[in-house]
């Protein structure tokens, strides 16, 4: 049972009572048989933009071109297409020119995927040309038609197959499998936006060692060539039980579904293949391998046109997850200071990740520092304990007041030595003492200045 919104039913109620055919279309249709609840729901339509703008009152032009209007519904906007054919794809990605058509069919026939195909009304129940409710039953994606023609006319589609594959946790068909490893190439006249977009669902779903699958099919060899490497780098060491490919797919497995958490898994060990020794005994090293990570991290991020944010804590997580913390109160402090309150929270997932894709070497030793590191982590966020200089009893201003000091750069140069000390001894977070030892500081500064 569909149940449509009853914005979207006044929708498309309106058009119909108006004499054209109106239905809920595509992604809505395919969640709500999955008894997902849609993120949005879009509706096709008969009716031309312009006999669509006739009939409601307020409604944006959106994409009027390629026939799709937006109707607002008491501040609710909703995209409303006309049924169209699309004509000749000419940059594997936007048709040159749509034609409208008065047949639902050739509309669903133009869409990627069958269990994105199908329509729905409630006067005329679902429409299912071509078996997607089936689809869902098999769990398989599938072409709408010929799958060498729906991914040649956009080559996005072959993400998008792997991305819903994860997604639900779905196998693709044999003949889309095929066609996705010859048109595979194709990916490279996708701009970097898009390839963002597809791969960090694929990344925050459920699978997302289905990575595997794009590399299989050649996906990734396009997009994220810095992964093959790794797929093809074997870790041969008793820490580890995998490939350094097969690690990264695991570790993106055991941590939680955020975007940050999964990517800096996915980065953390990708400079293995550029940093790997054998030695005598034919054991594997990657030594220096999250320097090397993070560059590659970093360039691949800014490919892709990664916000800055998002880069820097990914690149953050990447060049740490291999920082050791000693367990002890100062221990935690000092790598809370190192690496940032933000991110040391996170590197403790990441490094738990890390451990649950490797081998059972050491594993219940391993596990019990973890443990350990964050109780005491804990005991520091309980005990309010400074770890930056936010959190120090004394400011700049302090200094300017107190000391006479001149806004600058050595300002900067003593609250840091004053937050290295209080790191060291969380007893010393005390604005007399730190005022003294600030003024200690300068006088030893300026003795070394005037000495000949």
């Amino acid at each position: 049972m569909i149940n449509l919104p009853e914005k979207v039913k006044f929708i498309i109620e309106r058009i119909t009572d108006a004499g054209f055919e109106a239905y809920a279309v595509g992604g809505c249709i395919r969640d709500s048989l999955l008894m997902r609840v849609p993120d949005d729901w879009d509706i096709t339509t008969s009716a031309t933009p312009y006999q669509v703008k006739e009939i409601f009152g307020y409604t944006i032009d959106t994409g009027i071109k390629h026939g799709t209007v937006t109707v607002m519904i008491e501040g609710e906007g909703f995209e409303v297409t006309t049924y169209r054919v699309d004509g000749k794809y000419e940059d594997n990605r936007h048709p040159s020119e749509v034609t409208f058509t008065p047949s639902l069919e050739e509309d669903l026939r133009r869409r990627d995927f069958t269990i994105n195909a199908m329509a729905y009304n409630d006067r005329s129940g679902l429409v299912d040309i071509f078996e997607g409710e089936e689809d869902i039953k098999k769990k398989c994606i599938r072409c709408v038609g010929d799958s060498m023609e729906r991914f040649s006319e956009d080559a996005l589609r072959i993400m998008r197959g792997v991305r819903f594959s994860a997604q639900l946790g779905y196998v693709i068909s044999k003949e889309t499998k095929a066609a996705i490893k010859k048109l595979a190439p194709s990916l490279e006249r996708i701009s970097a936006e898009r390839i963002q977009t597809e791969l960090v669902k694929l990344v925050i779903s459920p699978h997302p060692d289905y990575l595997r699958t794009a590399y299989e099919l050649g996906i990734t060899k396009v997009v994220l060539p810095e992964f093959d490497a790794c797929m093809e780098t074997e870790q041969n060491h008793p820490h580890h039980c995998y490939n350094v490919g097969e690690h990264i797919l695991a570790s993106m497995k055991a941590i939680a579904p955020l975007k940050v958490l999964r990517l800096a898994m996915l980065f953390h060990d990708m400079g293995k293949p550029k940093t790997l020794t054998v030695d005598g005994d034919g054991i594997s090293h990657f030594h220096g391998h999250a320097a090397i990570s993070e560059e590659i991290g970093k360039r691949v991020l800014r490919r892709l046109k990664f916000d800055n944010h998002t880069i820097e804590q990914v690149m953050a997580l990447v060049k740490y997850h291999d920082l050791f913390v000693d367990p002890s109160l100062k221990g935690v402090r000092r790598a809370v200071m190192k690496t940032g309150e933000d991110i040391f929270p996170m590197l403790l997932r990441v490094k738990a990740a890390d451990l649950e894709a490797q081998s059972n070497y050491k594993r219940e030793e391993k596990a019990e520092y973890l443990k350990e590191i964050g109780l005491l982590y804990q005991e520091v966020l309980d005990r309010k304990q400074c770890v930056s200089l936010k959190t120090l009893e004394i400011s700049g201003k302090d200094l300017i007041e107190r000391l006479c000091m001149e806004p600058g750069k050595q300002i900067g140069e003593v609250l840091n030595y004053l937050l290295d000390l209080v790191v060291e001894d969380s007893s010393r977070n005390q604005k007399d003492f730190l005022l003294r030892q600030a003024g200690q500081y300068l006088e030893k500064a300026h003795e070394c200045k005037t000495d000949p």
